[in-house]
């Protein structure tokens, strides 16, 4: 708080003579409670040596509550105390005028000033600062306590000289203060500071609580300083336990100053409890250029994840939308006269940066541009406290004003596996606070992008189990019967047999179907979806026969239904020619994707993904009925062609150089075919990460060339670093886990372990037989492999691809 105000120092008597040193000026605050000593600290004692600064101005740079103050004097006390100062002067200097009351009151005790004129004793203070100032000089230290503006200093910053010192805390980061000195930024307790602090503050108060309990406080309240001072007071106050305040704080319906200490029962003397600490910083944010914009940025990015918001999202369409509109608000509010004075021009991307900046200027948020993933970051409770303020009537908007920002920054294409994360970081931390904004009065598409998003970037396992608790959310909220509720159930069994219980997938797809029969449409577009994914899984569970009965069965009603043109119709279509030719029929299924191909040639074009993905996998049923040089020649023709219409790296042109890589081996060529596949596994890994199925699969097939071109060893050993790899991401008894502990057992053979060989060849079996059943491809395989085994050690075969 100030020391006084202008009119105040007017009643003082001009004293006789200055004041003798030392001597101090203003009032340093005193320590809080089991004030924890910290690196910040150190890093100001380091700037003084011997009692002569180092360093002649320290800036002092945090958000409030974090602790600069307590810095500060504990900076200021330990030079008092050391006799190494002949003046301290502390200032409380949040306007202008705190600051004119704190210099003239120096001035006055001083250098005898006028207290009449305090902008003179201010001045008068100043330039005895200077050597040429006293008698002779002296060693100070002047801290600027709590810096709201640098305009307010204006010709009141001390002089930089070599026997003065001055200490500066503030909020703002602009150039104007930073540029004064050293910057010291200060932030919140480390893990271990947050719990020595707690532990010993509520010692003093015989208060005992567990370790992990008050681990999980500090961490609750994000580390920071005044928080944790504020809590333990009401811990103590209230009686509750620990763990029963971590309760009500993760109560969402209550707001966070309702469970911190009232104004008159804050402990060591603080002014405000910390719900408060940030609202002239937000007010003062929004009259800075642009103004207006600071409040409604700082409002969104607070509905999105505390550990950092990508630039794209805040700077997206929804996100400029919502400025525009709070900013053409704000200016009907202000206006004197009817829409006088309005802004209706839609905010601009580099204006909503600016805002960013704004933000960031007071410490309000953290704006890091070259870490676009993660550009803003605003500490969690400054996100609760603005969450708070927001009106009820406003705050489901502004839930789905942060999913739509979420949705339009997702790409559809997700090759930045950082930016992936960094996107569903976000939609998990609005999910968690949101309630059923995201519900009503629908689910909101993001839920479902955010877990479809863990699947494409291979975490399956996950993917399945987000959607498992999406669909029971849905069902909470909207019904069992509710569309949404029955989609979130289409993708969890789709992920289910992604994740390899391909058998799970198609019971659960059954069921749907029931469910969707009787609630929707039997022609209706989820229905017949709903049929073409349980014919799908059908086949992956082993059953080639009846997948291909369904996709027949399926095409006839959509033909009837949607047409001959739909592109539902098309995708059937396609995967009856696939399992065609998984049922034993390459030479059908190459005839059916070659009059696939015509029609999609005359509907949709040469470059469309469908008909590529038409083009690829008749290229694959051509190699399968013997013409390999055919399959190599349309392979090449085909990754001209996606690499000039979707790039080098997009998945699907890596996965048509995976499978030319794959029939010029079978062409006779091992060693390009291993060298083909170590560059797609280089680009994999840049793209897709190293856990992503195509990842892993590229990784087996290069293990599989490498072996054919006679390096048996490596062969075996890259094959057992991917299994223990795909036993982590996909579990044991995934198809492609399966699958590579077949390869793996027939390198041990080729190595010469063939009683080994044996023996692991008929424990996969006895896995397939239960995971897989006695009818699957890949189970028969085994058993071919394992009777060539024990009768002569011979080669076992293995390979997949196309699609």
């Amino acid at each position: 708080m100030a020391i006084g105000h202008v009119d105040q120092v007017a009643h003082y008597a001009v004293p006789r003579q200055p004041a003798p040193w030392p001597h101090q000026v203003g009032v340093v605050p005193p320590r809080a409670r089991s004030f924890q000593h910290r690196p910040e600290g150190e890093r100001l004692r380091a700037a003084s040596r011997g009692g002569s600064p180092a360093v002649q101005c320290q800036v002092l740079v945090g958000t409030g509550g974090v602790g600069k103050t307590q810095l500060a004097a504990d900076y200021a006390n330990a030079f008092w105390e050391d006799c190494t100062l002949d003046v301290l002067v502390w200032i409380t200097a949040s306007t202008r005028s705190a600051a004119v009351t704190g210099y003239a009151q120096a001035g006055v005790e001083l250098v005898c000033a006028d207290p009449a004129d305090p902008e003179q004793a201010a001045r008068q203070f100043l330039a005895w600062l200077t050597p040429k100032g006293a008698a002779r000089p002296c060693r100070w230290l002047v801290v600027l306590d709590d810096v709201a503006d640098p305009a307010d200093l204006h010709e009141l910053w001390p002089p930089t000289v070599a026997n003065g010192h001055t200490v500066i805390t503030t909020r703002r980061r602009d150039a104007a203060v930073a540029g004064r000195g050293r910057l010291v930024e200060v932030g919140v307790f480390t893990e271990a500071e947050a719990l020595a602090y707690l532990t010993d503050t509520l010692a003093v108060h015989a208060r005992t609580e567990l370790v992990d309990q008050l681990a999980a406080l500090a961490h609750d309240l994000g580390h920071l300083p005044l928080a944790l001072s504020q809590a333990a007071a009401y811990l103590t106050d209230s009686g509750l336990g620990c763990a029963a305040y971590r309760r009500e704080l993760a109560d969402r319906t209550r707001a966070l100053a309702d469970l911190l200490p009232e104004p008159g029962a804050l402990p060591d003397d603080q002014p405000t409890p910390v719900t408060a600490a940030w609202s002239m910083s937000i007010d003062r944010a929004e009259s800075l250029r642009p103004a207006g914009l600071a409040r409604p940025m700082l409002e969104l990015a607070s509905m999105l994840d505390p550990n950092g918001v990508p630039a794209s999202v805040l700077t997206s369409p929804p996100a400029l939308h919502h400025l525009t509109s709070c900013r053409a608000d704000a200016g009907t509010r202000r206006s004197t006269g009817p829409r006088q004075g309005i802004d209706h021009a839609e905010v601009t991307v580099e204006e909503a940066e600016m805002a960013l900046r704004v933000l960031h200027r007071l410490s309000l948020a953290d704006h890091t541009p070259g870490t676009p993933h993660q550009a803003a970051r605003v500490h969690q409770l400054i996100q609760r406290t603005v969450r708070d303020q927001v009106p009820v009537t406003r705050r489901a908007a502004l839930v789905r004003i942060a999913a739509d920002a979420l949705t339009a920054a997702w790409p559809g294409l997700e090759r930045d596996t950082g930016h992936a994360q960094a996107l569903r970081a976000n939609a998990a931390a609005l999910a968690e606070h949101a309630g059923e904004a995201l519900y009503r009065p629908d689910t909101h598409v993001v839920l479902y992008r955010a877990g479809t998003s863990l699947g494409q970037t291979g975490q399956v396992t996950a993917a399945r189990d987000y959607y498992r608790n999406l669909t029971g959310t849905t069902r909470r909220y909207l019904g069992a019967d509710h569309p949404d509720t029955l989609r979130s159930r289409s993708q969890l069994a789709w992920w289910q047999g992604e994740a390899g219980d391909a058998a799970g997938a198609a019971a659960a797809f059954a069921e749907l179907l029931q469910d969707q029969l009787r609630v929707l449409e039997p022609d209706h577009p989820d229905t017949l979806r709903t049929r073409h994914n349980l014919a799908e899984w059908r086949g992956e569970a082993g059953d080639a026969a009846g997948a291909t009965t369904a996709f027949a069965e399926l095409l006839r009603d959509q033909l009837r239904a949607l047409g001959p043109e739909h592109p539902d119709t098309f995708t059937t279509r396609h995967n009856l020619a696939w399992w065609r030719g998984r049922l034993g029929d390459p030479a059908g299924a190459a005839a059916a994707f070659c009059e696939l191909l015509q029609d999609q040639l005359r509907v949709l074009g040469r470059w469309h993904p469908h008909t590529l993905r038409t083009r690829n996998n008749l290229a694959w049923w051509r190699g399968e009925t013997g013409d390999a040089a055919g399959a190599v020649a349309e392979f090449a023709d085909i990754l001209q062609d996606r690499r000039r219409m979707l790039g080098p790296l997009h998945p699907d042109t890596l996965r048509t150089r995976h499978n030319l890589a794959w029939w010029r081996g079978r062409l006779g060529d091992p060693a390009g075919a291993a060298a083909a596949f170590a560059d797609i596994l280089r680009d994999r890994l840049r793209v897709l990460g190293p856990d992503h199925p195509d990842t892993l699969r590229t990784r087996g097939h290069l293990a599989w060339w490498r072996g054919e071109t006679g390096d048996v060893a490596g062969a075996a050993a890259a094959t057992a670093e991917l299994l223990e790899d795909q036993l982590r991401v996909l579990g044991p008894d995934h198809p492609h886990t399966l699958r590579t502990r077949g390869q793996l057992a027939r390198w041990r053979g080729e190595t010469g372990d063939v009683a080994g060989a044996v023996a692991a060849t008929a424990e996969l079996l006895q896995d397939q037989l239960r995971v897989l059943g006695a009818d699957h491809a890949d189970t028969l395989v085994t058993v071919q492999n394992l009777a060539r085994w024990q009768r002569d050690g011979g080669h076992a075969a293995s390979a997949d691809g196309g699609r």
